[in-house]
């Protein structure tokens, strides 16, 4: 009788990017490893908390206890569950519940190995498990199954696992472990491994090598992705443009297989140059890119040199060329002051970012950040997310100041699709956009949860517009608050119809044709010079395209 082995984790939702690829690729491999095809019945499962029966529970305990109970009924409801292996994929949010369910399957007799980020970065701390496997575990959890069903390992608890040759790593999706439709989209391995060792960063201790994914097997999966009508694919490398060529070459690919498809990317700024950007802008997509720092001697300490001449061309190049990008911002770095990390966000901003994720720093165990960090000045939670605290420079009131910032950019700069207008509006206030979070923070944000977890972006829009109202008045320049409201109300309307492909009527205060202009880059100059014409406006898609039509009253 075939042992049951179950892959599972714990998902924070479902969604693209929060698929089981981890879980998948171990099942795949224990699938297809040719001692096992015949003795094991392997079956992927992942648990979400958004699911209504795990949103019920409140504890770790209770969730954990489902966890187990729902393996067990997967075990063919035996009363026991010996016999039953069972892999764990383990990350910073998941680790917690997911020891504790092992326990408990444990205590039943069933046989529980972890692996994942978490397990690799210190697999000899987590006791629940009855193997912590290392790295990649492709090859090696296989190979431990078969020694668990042979009973030929009965000292080695903690597992280092050697890096596959990835031609021989079967696909998850191809095999039909996973069905990226199930998800609404895909997460897609292309390589694996970083040239870069940024200290906070998992790979900080890697070899700094890059291994590709051979090209048969990327086309293949582009087929399927294809074939399955896949709506989006979130790109894993690291540093995608890190060999021109073949980002060329994946690029071209991806446009003939899957044209239909939206792709996100990971990028360098420094490594963009014309001719990469033109054929960014040839498929759907968008780029995110890590600044971290605005800070020269912050980035050093934490091993991310930036070239700020190389970075800003290649930005200017996005923006030029029309490439849709993000930026990332960590508070909390060593040597970083409350004073620089708003002076990195204010910069960030200044290079008009389509969304700017702004992220607390974490310690993360087995990371070349984490063997420094006292060193450093860095005080942090020992346990998950392993949040900074404090440094030598940064106290935990900054902390708490630079967290209301994050929140107020997510809300009002990206959830608020404020892009097209934020650095106008901040002009003509004369305001740095830190200034504006600030103030947009203790306003409308501060105690406000059903704001903060707003996702429509019609209701952000309204607190928007009664937030800058009242900026406006305070600051004696109610003469160009109707210009502003304007824009603010077109380029909301447009990105609803991006988005949605419905049409929306608006009605604004000035001719559409002039907001839509590069007069309205200036608000100052397009209040004092341009008169008001009041007019009511459509919005439309139209192949692919949204443009508006003027509309009688």
């Amino acid at each position: 009788m075939a042992v049951p082995v179950i892959c599972t984790t714990l998902l924070i939702e479902k969604s693209p990017q929060a698929l089981p690829l981890g879980a998948a690729c171990i099942a795949t491999a224990i699938k297809n490893w040719p001692g096992l095809k015949d003795n094991v019945k392997v079956q992927l499962k992942a648990f979400t908390i958004e699911d209504d029966d795990f949103k019920m529970l409140d504890d770790t305990d209770k969730r954990a206890a489902f966890i187990a109970e729902k393996i067990w009924e997967i075990a063919k409801g035996r009363e026991s569950s010996e016999g039953l292996i069972v892999c764990f994929s383990c990350f910073v949010w998941n680790v917690e519940i997911l020891r504790w369910a092992a326990a408990l399957l444990k205590a039943k007799g069933a046989v529980t190995i972890a692996g994942g980020p978490e397990i690799t970065a210190h697999p000899s701390f987590y006791k629940d498990f009855d193997y912590t496997v290392s790295g990649e575990g492709e090859i090696t959890v296989p190979l431990l199954i078969m020694q668990i069903l042979n009973k030929s390992n009965k000292s080695n608890k903690v597992i280092i696992s050697q890096s596959p040759d990835l031609a021989l790593v079967h696909s998850p999706y191809l095999d039909g472990i996973i069905d990226p439709a199930e998800y609404e989209g895909a997460l897609w391995e292309l390589a694996r491994g970083c040239p870069y060792k940024c200290s906070y960063c998992y790979e900080s201790k890697g070899a700094k090598t890059v291994r590709l994914f051979p090209m048969e097997r990327i086309k293949a999966e582009l087929e399927l992705f294809s074939k399955k009508k896949v709506p989006q694919v979130f790109v894993l490398d690291p540093t995608y443009n890190i060999n021109k060529k073949r980002a060329l070459e994946l690029l071209r690919l991806i446009r003939e297989k899957t044209p239909d498809t939206f792709y996100y990317f990971e990028a360098r700024a420094e490594l963009i140059d014309r001719e990469l950007a033109r054929e960014f802008t040839k498929i759907p997509c968008a780029l995110q890119i890590g600044l971290q720092s605005a800070n020269d001697e912050v980035l050093k300490l934490v091993n991310r040199p930036c070239d700020r001449k190389k970075f800003l061309k290649g930005i200017s190049i996005l923006n030029e060329e029309g490439v849709t990008f993000g930026l990332d911002l960590i508070f909390g770095l060593p040597g970083e002051t409350f004073g620089s990390f708003r002076d990195g966000l204010d910069f960030a901003l200044s290079l008009y970012p389509n969304n700017l994720e702004v992220f607390c720093l974490s310690v993360l165990p087995g990371t070349d950040l984490y063997d420094r960090a006292e060193g450093l000045g860095l005080i942090w939670e020992k346990d998950p997310p392993y949040h900074v605290i404090k440094n030598g420079k940064f106290s935990v009131e900054d902390m708490k100041k630079a967290e209301k910032l994050a929140n107020a950019c997510s809300v009002f700069y990206n959830d608020g699709r404020a892009v097209p207008w934020f650095n106008s509006v901040c002009r003509v206030l004369r305001i740095k956009g830190s200034k504006l979070f600030e103030i947009f923070y203790d306003k409308k944000l501060a105690g406000n949860s059903d704001l903060e977890n707003c996702c429509e972006h019609f209701k952000i829009e309204k607190v928007q517009l009664d937030f800058l109202k009242g900026l406006f008045a305070e600051r004696k320049l109610d003469r160009y608050y109707r210009a502003a409201e304007d824009i603010v109300k077109f380029y909301g309307a447009i990105s609803r119809t991006t988005d949605t492909g419905k049409s929306e009527t608006i009605t604004l205060n000035y001719n559409a044709e002039y907001v839509a202009s590069d007069y309205a880059s200036d608000i100052k100059w397009f209040a004092e010079n341009l008169k008001p014409q009041p007019c009511r406006i459509q919005t439309f898609k139209n192949r692919g395209e949204v443009d508006f039509r003027f509309v009688k009253k």
